[in-house]
């Protein structure tokens, strides 16, 4: 199995939300392969600030 049909495989499995930012993640590495790596970081913010912004999250790190 390639890459590309295991990543296929695993969309299945996502709700249309998540496939959304599936697709923006894409996009935006395509584009940080054109020198535009601080729009992918602009982009990503807001799906990674939901881990970030965590109960868990701050238990995990409050020790440091």
């Amino acid at each position: 199995m390639t890459t590309e049909e295991a990543i296929a495989g695993e969309l299945h499995h996502l709700s249309e939300a998540k496939l959304r930012e599936v697709l923006k993640f894409v996009r935006c590495l395509k584009l940080a392969g054109e020198g535009s790596a601080f729009e992918c970081v602009l982009a990503s913010e807001a799906v990674l600030a939901k881990g970030w912004l965590s109960p868990e999250e701050d238990q995990a790190w409050k020790d440091l």
